[in-house]
């Protein structure tokens, strides 16, 4: 998602500090830029003149000062409020008083985010969706005490980068999560139930609902960790029993059977 948020940006003009943990990873996800500019060249949505000025906007590092001269800052680790907490801690101190810290989380508040900073006003979500250079929905959460002066600036940058921004109230797993994870999970049910196999299970919902991918082929293709992450994420905050994560998920999770980035989830990969 981080590499994908970054050339969005890069291709419509921004200077983009790309942050990771170390540069191995930066190093991959800049090959994976270019690769995905080539693909565009290729296909002649883009010139190679394009391609080229977007990788001039792209500058790598490991250090999070690197956002500190940023006007907006755009977090996207993977879901655990614990790493989050320690990011948004830390570019609360470092960054200027008027820079806007978003997070591209899928389900956890926007408001707890907030809570660990002093400019909760300033703090918002930029749920961007996968593949983020294709996909154009951008869910914008406003946390309790976000300001609509924010919400009208980071819905104007959506809209500038080519996004169709959809705003949402903080609870948990906003729109899009919470609609699609508990499909996921039934999925997930149907197939622990013997109910059908996988594939039947993907086959009704594509060629039944229109569906471009079976649940459980996007849940593969998402990661089955990430899909338990949310389950329970929407489990703890409502309390309700229909959104209990299946067995079946968190065995295959806790098995290491992650989807596509493992080689084996619901279905295997090459």
């Amino acid at each position: 998602m981080g590499n994908g948020i970054a050339q969005v940006f890069a291709q419509f003009g921004n200077d983009v500090n790309l942050i990771d943990v170390k540069q191995d990873y930066l190093d991959r996800a800049m090959g994976v830029i270019e690769k995905n500019l080539g693909r565009m060249v290729k296909k002649e949505k883009i010139s190679q003149d394009d391609a080229t000025a977007t990788l001039g906007r792209l500058n790598g590092a490991t250090d999070l000062k690197a956002a500190s001269d940023s006007d907006l800052v755009v977090e996207a680790v993977f879901e655990n409020f614990e790493v989050k907490k320690e990011i948004f801690t830390t570019l609360d101190g470092i960054c200027g008083p008027n820079t806007i810290l978003a997070s591209n989380t899928s389900s956890i508040s926007l408001t707890k985010i907030a809570g660990v900073t002093n400019r909760a006003d300033k703090v918002i979500g930029m749920h961007f969706m996968n593949p983020v250079p294709i996909m154009k929905l951008v869910e914008i959460i406003c946390g309790q005490a976000t300001s609509d002066e924010t919400l009208a600036t980071v819905t104007k940058v959506a809209e500038d980068l080519g996004k169709v921004p959809v705003t949402v109230q903080d609870y948990p797993g906003f729109i899009a999560n919470r609609l699609l994870m508990p499909m996921i999970n039934e999925a997930a049910y149907c197939l622990m139930e013997g109910v059908a196999d996988k594939e039947a299970i993907d086959t009704v919902m594509k060629l039944g609902m229109a569906h471009p991918m079976g649940p459980l082929a996007l849940a593969d293709f998402i990661g089955l960790d990430i899909c338990l992450d949310i389950m329970e994420v929407l489990y703890d905050g409502f309390g309700d029993s229909k959104y209990r994560p299946c067995p079946l998920l968190r065995r295959m999770a806790d098995a290491g059977y992650l989807g596509r980035k493992s080689g084996r989830g619901f279905y295997e990969y090459d």
